[in-house]
């Protein structure tokens, strides 16, 4: 057992086994912080994690709940997914992204899919680049993994679009190793921005240029308002991620898929490599009920559900108008609105987090966790239209009085 020294703290039993440095060096995730800051309230409202207010089309869980009793769904499937849903999302592929010359590999999540490009791809001496805001999770993919020497790109101060001039000197390699992995969301989390075709295909010819891979992350895809576009690109230097959860309300069931490039020999081979390490294969019945949602849902079914989220953007956008004129970074795409927050309390944005959970009552993302301190992150998917309004009026009135009066008690 461990004693106490002179100064009366307690002495560590050096026989104790003690956890990774890496994990130690891993970002707290703040998902876990709200959900924590939640269950210690009993009147709390979340506009904080990125998720949404709908299930999968009826049928496609009438199709799922037949399934149930199959034994074929209790034991273990392929490690890269069910052929059926792999051709599925290979002709989903060609047909709604124009990516032609892509392999699928299903995962357990979008998040799962991002480890398993890191490890197949990345070594810990290797150095990779995000661009800030950046989504805490692939952060922290690369933390927990051992890298060290992560980038951390510009973005313009007013697009949001990554800073084409930053990547260039990153890849030249001129002031330090150059990226071996670079990764770009569109539309973005934290910051709903979508990225036009012209500078993704810029950003993709840097990478190819400098020999250097281009992760995309995809998962918002079908998340673009007014006359907004989400564009995908491939090439044997880029890996593409994808995400069920959202569009089709899978959040729980956690299905994803990589489209990785056939034209890189073996490259599939070594993704499965952590597939068979991490889930073995994804869960058999969530790959049926994304099936069934593909053929019974598809995205005109989503188109729908996403287009009945215009109120709750303009619900949220107007419990906003407290921070002023160009305080809102609204990116046109995704389930978030990023905004600035004033600058006498530009740098305590955990604080205010706390302060609107506790005092006002609805929980919301702070900036810090992305990168941005002095920033939040307010997601409007994850609430039907009535709980929004009554969410958003608090927000409101607790963005008022930090404005006017400052964090009161």
């Amino acid at each position: 057992m461990g004693g106490t020294d002179k100064s009366g703290m307690q002495e560590r039993d050096v026989s104790q086994p003690v956890v990774s440095r890496r994990i130690q060096a891993t970002d707290d995730p703040c998902i876990v912080q709200m959900q924590e800051m939640l269950r210690g309230s009993s009147d709390v409202m979340s506009l904080a994690q990125g998720i949404v207010h709908w299930q999968p089309p009826a049928s496609a869980l009438e199709k799922a709940k037949e399934l149930v009793f199959e034994a074929r769904t209790s034991g273990y499937g392929a490690d890269d997914g069910l052929p059926e849903l792999r051709e599925a999302l290979r002709e989903k592929l060609r047909k709604e992204n124009g990516l032609h010359n892509s392999e699928v590999m299903v995962t357990a999540g979008a998040n799962q899919a991002f480890v398993n490009v890191v490890l197949a791809l990345c070594d810990p001496s290797d150095t990779v680049a995000l661009f800030v805001p950046y989504y805490f999770n692939h952060l922290m993919a690369f933390q927990m993994t051992g890298i060290t020497d992560i980038l951390l790109g510009h973005s313009d101060p007013e697009t949001l679009y990554p800073d084409l001039g930053w990547l260039e000197n990153a890849l030249s390699g001129k002031e330090r190793p150059k990226p071996k992995l670079v990764v770009v969301t569109t539309p973005n989390n934290p910051t709903g921005v979508v990225i036009p075709g012209d500078t993704l295909r810029a950003i993709s010819e840097m990478c190819r240029r400098a020999g250097c891979w281009l992760v995309l992350d995809n998962t918002y895809e079908y998340f673009v308002y007014g006359d907004h576009k989400h564009v995908s690109i491939e090439g044997d230097h880029i890996v593409n991620i994808y995400s069920f959860s959202k569009a089709y309300g899978m959040m729980g069931w956690r299905v994803g898929y990589i489209a990785y490039p056939l034209g890189v020999e073996g490259l599939g081979k070594q993704l499965l490599k952590a597939q068979d390490t991490i889930p073995v294969c994804p869960p058999i019945i969530s790959q049926q009920l994304a099936l069934a949602s593909l053929q019974n849902g598809g995205p005109s079914w989503v188109s729908e559900k996403i287009h009945s989220l215009g109120n709750n953007v303009n619900t949220a956008l107007s419990a906003l108008e407290p921070l002023g004129p160009g305080a809102v970074k609204a990116g046109g795409g995704a389930i978030y609105l990023f905004c600035k927050l004033p600058d006498s309390v530009d740098q305590n944005d955990k604080e205010v987090v706390r302060w609107l959970a506790y005092k006002h009552g609805v929980c919301i993302i702070p900036g810090s966790a992305c990168g941005a301190p002095g920033y939040v992150r307010v997601a409007f998917a994850n609430l039907r239209e009535e709980q929004c309004r009554i969410a958003a009026g608090r927000l409101q009135k607790g963005l008022e009085e930090l404005v006017t009066k400052g964090m009161t008690s």
